[in-house]
């Protein structure tokens, strides 16, 4: 064998040594990389309209606009009343459509939209998940939960499942502890599935919510809900965006 093609054969093996050296993509990874999320995080925020029903009855009809970071985020409703939230304080107006689930609604649909973005943030713990149910073919899942102190709920959970072929967020398994304790909460719990997809700005967003009932190695069950999210765009904000007026109460 002449040099060339020693030298040739030694540097194939030396790639072929790199790439099986190489770690596979974690289950985040491909599901942060099939919505795009380093073009998501460099926009400042977006804004969406959200009309949601429970049950063939209202429960939200209103505009959200999010810092693409979590940290601020303003929810504006027909009557002119709003929810502006920074970080973990919350402020709204006394006109507001459901005072008591305020809070509730400051945090979680913002969290819902945001959800594949968010997959690993600080307090995030991912492990296997034996999927048992019919169609787990279609499916990669796995298990989330949450440190201590993580949140208003750090006792929430997520079973979430990504879609085999194209890594994008399919459904999420959950249970709401806010306001109650994980046992109860564990005795009913829902599930969010992810429809429509449409690209916005390069980004992948689902356009559709539906909300289920959902019973471990059977998955989904009844469906209790759904939600329409139209005049999705990434927008550009100031201090303004997020004001709240001497009257705003705080929960």
């Amino acid at each position: 064998m002449n040099k060339i093609a020693t030298t040739l054969l030694l540097a194939s093996l030396v790639f072929i040594g790199c790439k099986s050296n190489e770690k596979p993509e974690t289950f985040t990874e491909k599901t942060e990389k099939a919505h795009q999320k380093e073009i998501f995080s460099i926009k400042q925020a977006i804004q969406f309209d959200l009309k949601l029903d429970f049950g063939g009855q209202e429960r939200m009809d209103a505009k959200f606009t999010i810092l693409t970071n979590s940290t601020e985020g303003v929810i504006e409703f027909k009557n002119g009343s709003k929810i502006v939230y920074n970080n973990d304080k919350v402020y709204y107006s006394p006109t507001i459509p459901n005072e008591e689930a305020v809070r509730f609604d400051a945090f979680t649909w913002g969290y819902f939209f945001l959800f594949p973005y968010k997959l690993t943030d600080p307090g995030t713990i991912w492990n296997p998940y034996t999927n048992n149910e019919k169609d787990k073919d279609n499916f990669n899942s796995e298990k989330l939960t949450f440190k201590s102190g993580t949140g208003d709920a750090p006792d929430d959970w997520y079973v979430v499942y990504t879609d085999i072929k194209t890594n994008l967020l399919a459904k999420a398994a959950y249970i709401v502890t806010i306001g109650g304790n994980k046992e109860e909460a564990e005795k009913n719990p829902h599930a969010i599935q992810y429809l429509d997809y449409k690209e916005i700005d390069g980004v992948q967003v689902a356009t559709k919510w539906v909300f289920w009932g959902w019973k471990e190695g059977t998955g989904l069950t009844d469906e209790i809900g759904h939600a329409a999210l139209t005049n999705i765009k990434f927008v550009t904000v100031d201090e303004s965006t997020f004001k709240t007026d001497a009257n705003f109460k705080t929960k």
